[in-house]
């Protein structure tokens, strides 16, 4: 107002009144001005505490699963003939995107069939040594063992996975991957060509990155980029799969504090209201 004053005293601004329209004690357009003011002052201005707390409310869930798996690998060349990658580590960690913990961890190397022997480039991509794959258990068995780990880690908690309740179809705990090569590629592959049955749980996840590059509107170039672009540090060995886990929650957990909200992104029976034989 001051500054309005002062145009007014130079002549910058004149002030013309229709008939009827001339301010009184009542209507002074200078008092009415401070009257705003006063009472936005007294209105108190919603915290970022408070839309924080309103966006954690609108996410649908409060636990996620993230897996990561290591599969063999060969530097620039195609697998030995009639061979495909396969899993030789299962790692999958609980976190709770309210509190940011990881609740519980399932760890297990896996036993490669195909091409029991890993190259040198995957012994050192990975850091897993021929010795730990040896004494592995084999894919099926490491499955039904995550079964178990799975169905006592979601009842403890009240936790369901989407499809599987009717009274909660969405669910309110989720698998979260970077990327869809895990259980899009290379778990549904690898089941498929050894003619081993997956449990239909594995059919929805999220993409972190894909929801990564839609709420920073940045494609990182790999998943370290992708931390360090908000402002998190990789922790541990990159390419370790319960490492790797560990970061991606750490990830999900950021971008759930910084409003992102998630969703399944991939469900591979998208005509199926609920996943058939897929009770935990």
């Amino acid at each position: 107002m001051a500054l309005i004053r002062l145009a007014r005293q130079l002549g910058l601004i004149d002030t013309i009144y229709v008939e009827g329209a001339r301010p009184g004690p009542d209507n002074d357009p200078e008092e009415s001005f401070n009257e705003i003011e006063a009472t936005a002052a007294n209105v108190p201005i919603k915290s970022k505490k408070s839309r924080k707390s309103k966006r954690l409310a609108m996410q649908p869930y409060s636990y996620v699963i993230a897996v990561d798996f290591e599969a063999t690998c060969w530097e620039k060349q195609a697998p030995p003939q009639w061979r495909e990658a396969e899993i030789i580590e299962f790692p999958a960690v609980l976190v709770n995107l309210k509190t940011g913990k990881i609740e519980a961890e399932f760890h297990k190397y896996i036993l490669p069939i195909e091409s029991p022997r890993l190259s040198t480039y995957c012994t050192e991509l990975t850091g897993i040594q021929q010795k730990t794959v040896d004494s592995g258990v084999p894919l099926q068995t490491a499955l039904m063992m995550f079964h178990e780990w799975l169905r006592k880690e979601l009842r403890a908690r009240n936790l369901t996975l989407p499809k599987m309740n009717k009274s909660n179809i969405m669910g309110n705990c989720a698998f979260v991957t970077w990327t869809d090569w895990d259980f899009g590629i290379c778990l549904s592959k690898e089941c498929t060509r050894k003619r081993m049955r997956k449990a239909a749980y594995f059919n929805q996840w999220i993409d972190v990155r894909a929801v990564y590059r839609s709420w920073y509107q940045y494609r990182p170039c790999n998943f370290t980029d992708a931390l360090e672009h908000v402002g998190l540090a990789f922790e541990g060995r990159a390419h370790s799969g319960i490492d790797d886990a560990k970061n991606l929650g750490a990830l999900m957990c950021k971008m759930v504090r910084d409003g992102a909200l998630f969703s399944i992104t991939k469900d591979l029976t998208p005509y199926q209201q609920l996943n058939p034989n897929c009770v935990l």
